[in-house]
């Protein structure tokens, strides 16, 4: 404790200080220490005892300073829609935030600088100013904003919101709906949020921004708690006839989203104002929006029941200003812009604006995950089908359990035990054990999941301090196997961590969390947490498992938002991300990869729709015919028909690439033969250009790549090209539809030569290929290398684009086939294998161009048989 507790005071002053110098002030605490003695320095601090730290510690404690006080954060990225940039948007910063008192935001921002990097404090405060200038000013007389905040999953978007709730606090806002998840944990953890960041007491408590000299006169009244959610009569009895009109301070309330809460608040409202509420101002929070809060009924019927009790609050305000929060905002953007209710008025589109706020530079997100060339984070499952498999029945009866899960425990054991060494013993562990949706396999996997830890306990109190403990126990050796597997350059000896495990094995527990579960998982300040999480779709939206560092996840879902919401993994693991481990199917690794591409491409599609000053229509038009977003939402609004379907996608801007090979002989073949016939073909009617060793041939009949795309053999493992990347239907139609010559690009590499006839000779491609049985996949789904399209440019082009593939595309003129004869590296060794990608012309502001293509019922019954695998644990 004596590390953290040093640690703690040099950061500490750190934090006051305008010019941080971490080699300064640990020089200075060295001095001080030197300088009173130990048992005094102590006393000066305030804790108990300290010893002396070794030059390895001090040498330490400076790179996880400069860790955490070097974080950068960036602004982020605002679209707003037609009416919005017409508004006055500068309301709040331009006037009102400078005669405002600003209470409950100075104290939000000075609990804020007590835990998080100057610079990312900065950029909250930034944020928050740019939307609450695009809410609306209280003191107007009618409004009625709609918007939409989209952060990354588990990266602070509640301290946003709460610093959002603050500043509308301070500038008049009078009632605050917080709609938290649609599980008790996740609006109990929400509601503990708001008491430490804008309310300030707790059960009668001060704390967070309650402690010190608050002001009680100002203190918000919250007609929630931590243990109770919204009830009228418990509201009635307690605030005794206090309405809007008689109380100046906010009314806040934070209530789980279901129609349950959602009618009390309705029927209170109701009963205080038969009306309209006219003259005060509301503020409703909708946290993780994409669960639930979007209306999936037909436009012709009744909305759906959480979505009408949202749209009915709203509409019982005549001044009100409603905030999407989310993660993955597919669904969001896909309601329709333009249903309308003639009770419940308009949807929940946010029409006014969308804001996407940029993550820490210290955020441990998907990318630095799964798309890690070494893979240091990832252990691949592949030992759960016969025990868990990835489709169960309620009743399965689970007779064990995965050695893969074994393994996972005793990581989880290690990493404990390696925190206790780096001084990180008073903070919080968890481990997270994800692979059924049904309460009752929880259930059993719980049972075998407290068997396990009651075996190595017993194991590690009896033998754990003897000299030849590896001797007497098969258990540690396996620790110690597991040990020297998963750890590589540790900076601690197997005995250091057998010992520090000897101290902590008896801390470590486990929760079950789910509608069943009896003891609830909490995280208190003063007790340090160490448990083993077994749970599925409650702990899937929203809830933070603090200190996460091993996730065993065998869940299925082709759903981008799903899929991403389960990642409680992503977040921030300062001083221990190396130790962080996830155990999943390689399948789902893979999926992790494909969202990856699918969401950067998004984002970057926002910032272009920011520079051309276009609205959040024109991005969900966007996103809506994404070439990897368009099935995503649209089977989620279908009902659970036997009709085919039709799906628009746009292909515009974008590239396609056969990342997915098959392996089979035969097929392999045919495709070489189909890339020899159509270089053949296209070399009789022109004379390519030669660009080193690749060629290019210009102006190419469109017939011509139509006999390509039907003589090479994609493998179809699904028309939209979901895992393959490869939408081969919709490109198939695109050539058939675009009346265009086109260009095609010959590449070589630095592999073997390879000789299409006299005057055409390249080098292969050398690439790395897994093998995955039924087909090969190039490694990351990366078939070309570099800015393969500038093969088309001019060299004043050139100059001016540089490698920018998608500034590219928008230069181009017409489509590109892109032609690679590979020879595979590492994990196989292939002579010669088969692949093409096509890159399409223009960019975001492309008009027409989209693709409308017949998905048969059977595949759509698949896709939404996927989709119940997120559904509710029961």
């Amino acid at each position: 404790m004596s590390y953290q507790h040093i640690k703690e005071h040099i950061s500490t002053n750190l934090r006051k200080s305008d010019d941080i110098n971490i080699k300064e002030e640990i020089g200075k605490t060295k001095d001080a220490i030197k300088g009173v003695g130990l048992e005094m320095f102590a006393r000066i601090i305030g804790v108990d005892n300290l010893h002396n730290l070794t030059s390895a510690d001090w040498q330490r404690m400076q790179i996880e300073l400069e860790t955490q006080f070097n974080v950068k954060m960036e602004q982020g990225i605002l679209i707003k829609g037609n009416n919005q940039q017409n508004r006055d948007t500068t309301w709040w910063t331009g006037e009102v935030q400078k005669k405002s008192e600003s209470y409950y935001w100075d104290r939000y921002i000075e609990y804020l600088r007590g835990s998080l990097p100057p610079e990312v404090v900065k950029t909250i405060d930034d944020d928050t100013n740019i939307i609450v200038n695009n809410i609306e000013n209280p003191a107007v007389n009618q409004f009625d904003r709609r918007g939409m905040v989209v952060g990354h999953v588990q990266s602070g978007k509640t301290g946003n919101y709460v610093g959002l709730i603050c500043k509308a606090a301070d500038a008049g806002y009078k009632f605050i709906v917080v709609i938290a998840g649609g599980m008790i944990n996740l609006r109990k953890q929400t509601q503990e949020r708001l008491n430490e960041g804008f309310i300030g007491t707790d059960a009668g408590k001060q704390v967070g921004v309650g402690k010190g000299n608050a002001q009680k006169d100002k203190e918000p009244k919250s007609l929630t708690t931590k243990e109770k959610d919204f009830d009228k009569q418990d509201t009635d009895r307690n605030i005794q006839g206090t309405n809007f009109e008689n109380i100046i301070v906010p009314i806040v309330l934070v209530i789980k989203k279901n129609t349950h809460s959602l009618k009390n608040v309705i029927d209170w409202l109701d009963k205080q104002y038969p009306n309209k509420v006219e003259g005060h101002a509301m503020l409703m929070i909708d946290d993780e929006s994409d669960y639930a809060s979007i209306d999936t009924s037909k436009p012709e019927n009744e909305p759906t029941a959480i979505n009408r009790g949202l749209r009915k609050i709203i509409a019982k305000f005549n001044k009100s200003s409603y905030v999407a929060y989310t993660a993955t905002p597919y669904a969001n953007i896909f309601i329709d812009h333009e249903t309308e209710h003639d009770q419940y008025e308009e949807d929940l589109f946010p029409r006014d604006f969308i804001y996407a706020l940029n993550a820490p530079d210290n955020y441990f997100g998907a990318r630095e995950i799964f798309l890690d060339v070494e893979r240091k984070y990832l252990v691949s499952v592949n030992d759960h089908k016969d025990v868990i498999p990835a489709t169960h029945k309620k009743d399965w009866e689970l007779p064990s359990i995965p050695k893969s899960l074994y393994e996972a425990m005793r990581v989880f054991l290690l990493n404990i035990s390696i925190r206790h060494l780096r001084g990180q013993g008073d903070k919080h562990n968890s481990m997270l054990v994800h692979a059924t949706r049904f309460t009752n396999v929880h259930k059993k996997l719980a049972f075998h999941v407290r068997q396990y830890l009651e075996i190595i306990r017993k194991d590690i109190n009896v033998y754990g301090k003897l000299p030849n403990a590896n001797q007497q126990s098969s258990l540690i050796r396996d620790l110690e196997g597991t040990l020297d597997l998963r750890y590589k350059n540790l900076e601690f000896s197997w005995q250091d961590v057998l010992l520090s495990m000897c101290n902590i094995v008896g801390t470590i527990d486990y929760r079950e969390v789910h509608q069943d579960s009896g003891a609830p998982l909490e995280y208190r300040k003063n007790i340090t947490t160490n448990a083993i999480v077994v749970g599925g779709t409650s702990l899937s939206r929203g809830y933070t498992l603090e200190g996460l560092s091993v996730s065993y996840f065998l869940r299925k879902t082709v759903f981008y938002d799903t899929l991403m919401q389960m990642g409680r993994w992503f977040g921030y693991r300062d001083g221990y991300q190396d130790l962080c481990r996830i155990y999943m199917p390689e399948i789902m690794i893979d999926n992790f990869g494909y969202i990856i591409e699918a969401t950067e491409d998004l984002v970057d599609d926002l910032k272009k729709i920011r520079d051309e000053e276009m609205t959040p229509k024109d991005f969900g038009l966007a996103v809506r015919q994404h070439p990897d977003s368009a099935l995503q939402v649209t089977a989620r609004n279908k009902q659970r028909s036997a009709r085919d379907m039709y799906f628009d996608m746009k292909l515009d801007g974008h590239s396609k690439e056969t990342s997915y090979l098959s392996s089979n002989l035969d097929k392999r073949s045919k495709n070489i033969g189909a890339i020899k016939n159509i270089v053949k073909r296209i070399s009789k009617e022109k004379i390519p250009e030669s660009k080193g060793k690749r060629y290019l041939w210009r102006d190419v009949n469109k017939e011509q790549i139509t006999n390509f795309l039907n003589e090479f053999e994609v493998i179809s493992l699904d028309p939209f090209g979901l895992k393959t990347r490869m939408p081969i239907d919709f490109i198939k139609k695109y050539t058939e539809e675009q009346n265009t010559d086109w260009d095609v690009a010959l590449y070589s590499g630095e592999g073997d030569e390879y000789q299409f006839f006299d005057k055409v000779v390249i080098n292969k491609e050398l690439r790395k290929v897994q093998d995955k049985g039924d087909h090969y996949e190039i490694y990351n789904r990366q078939v070309s290398s570099g800015s393969a399209e500038s093969i088309v440019l001019t060299s004043e082009q050139q100059k001016e684009l540089g490698s920018k593939r998608k500034e590219i595309r928008v230069a181009m003129e017409k489509p590109l086939l892109m032609l690679h004869i590979l020879q595979a590296k590492v994990d196989i060794e292939l002579s010669e294998l088969a692949a093409f990608g096509i890159s399409f012309p223009g960019g975001i502001k492309s008009s027409g161009r989209t693709v409308k293509v017949k998905i048969n019922s059977v595949y759509m019954q698949k896709i939404l048989q996927d989709q119940e695998d997120g559904a509710d644990d029961y």
